[in-house]
C-alpha cells in the first residue's frame, strides 16, 4: 500500500463529496467500492469519513451552511503549510474565498475558494489529518486534474499559488494536457476543454482506482448512477467517467500501481 505521511504543497490530498443525500451517497459508494463509512457525530456535522482497510480514502458531506443551493459534486483538497497565506495569493490572482480559513481542533485548517473560472476546490493545512492514506491502491484517489476553458488563465492562477512546475502532454493546440509538478513530482494536471463543451462541468476531476473497470461500471449502474464518457484504454490502462445517482461526476482508472493516468482525456489519443 502506498500510505501518505505528508503530501507536498500543492499536491492534491483529499476527495470530499458534497451531497443532499448523505445516507443514498455512502449506500452507493460502499456497494462501488466496500468502502468502510463512519458519522463523525453532530460534533463534526455528520461528516461522514470513507476507508479502505481502516485508511481514510474520501468523505462524505452535506452542504455547508449558506451552500445547500449546490450541486452534488467531488470537491478535491490541495495541500498547503499555510492556508492564510494562500487565501490572501487566491484572492490576489483573480480567484475568491467560499469559505474562509478555519480551524478543525487538531485536525487541521482549511478553506473553500474558487479559481478564475469558478471551479471549486479546497486548501489544506495538515494537522494530525494529512489527507487520504492511501495513494493509488484500489478504492483511493490515483490522480486529479482540472478542466479549463480558458488554459492560459488556469495555469497562471494555480502557478501563483503553488509554483508548479510544468510538462506538456499533446501538442497544446488539437490536445492541450499539462502535467502539474512539485519538484520532479508530477502531483495533477490541468486539460483544456472546449468552450462549446458546457456538458463538461467546471470541477477538479477525481480519480479512483479499480481492479476491474467495467466490473466498477456494472456495480455503479446497478446501483443508480450512469456512464458519462464510456471506458476507453488511455496508454495506462481502461478509463471512464462516471456519476453516482445524486450526479456528482468521477473516474475510474484501472491501471498499473505507481502509475498515474496522464493525458487520459477523450479527446486525445492517449
Amino acid at each position: 500500500m502506498s500510505n501518505r505521511y505528508r503530501y507536498p504543497d500543492g499536491a492534491p490530498c483529499w476527495p470530499e463529496l458534497t451531497t443532499h443525500d448523505v445516507p443514498g451517497a455512502v449506500r452507493f459508494y460502499q456497494k462501488v467500492f466496500g468502502w468502510q463509512c463512519r458519522d463523525l457525530g453532530p460534533r463534526y456535522w455528520n461528516y461522514t469519513m470513507c476507508l479502505v482497510d481502516d485508511q481514510p480514502v474520501a468523505a462524505i458531506t452535506p452542504p455547508a451552511v449558506g451552500l445547500e443551493s449546490v450541486e452534488p459534486a467531488w470537491n478535491t483538497y490541495l495541500t498547503t503549510s499555510d492556508v492564510e497565506a494562500s487565501a490572501v495569493r487566491v484572492e490576489a490572482y483573480d480567484g475568491k474565498l467560499i469559505i474562509l480559513p478555519t480551524t478543525l481542533p487538531e485536525e487541521g485548517r482549511f478553506a473553500l475558494a474558487a479559481d478564475p473560472e469558478e471551479t471549486i476546490f479546497g486548501l489544506w493545512e495538515p494537522g494530525t489529518h494529512v489527507g487520504s492514506s492511501l495513494y493509488g491502491d484500489v478504492g483511493a484517489m490515483c490522480w486529479n486534474e482540472v478542466n479549463a476553458r480558458n488554459a492560459r488563465v488556469t495555469d497562471t492562477f494555480y502557478h501563483s499559488l503553488f509554483g508548479y512546475q510544468q510538462l506538456q502532454v499533446g501538442d497544446g493546440v488539437d490536445y492541450d494536457y499539462v502535467v502539474w509538478k512539485v519538484g520532479d513530482v508530477p502531483v495533477c494536471g490541468r486539460l483544456r476543454v472546449p468552450y462549446e463543451a458546457e456538458w463538461i462541468p467546471r470541477h477538479w476531476v477525481l480519480y479512483l482506482r479499480v481492479f476491474d473497470c467495467a466490473e466498477a461500471i456494472d456495480r455503479i449502474v446497478r446501483g443508480g448512477g450512469s456512464v458519462r464518457i464510456p471506458m476507453y484504454e488511455s496508454h495506462n490502462g481502461p478509463v471512464a467517467v462516471v456519476a453516482d445517482p445524486f450526479g456528482a461526476e468521477f473516474a475510474l482508472c484501472q491501471h498499473a500501481k505507481g502509475a498515474h493516468p496522464v493525458g487520459v482525456s477523450p479527446f486525445g489519443g492517449h
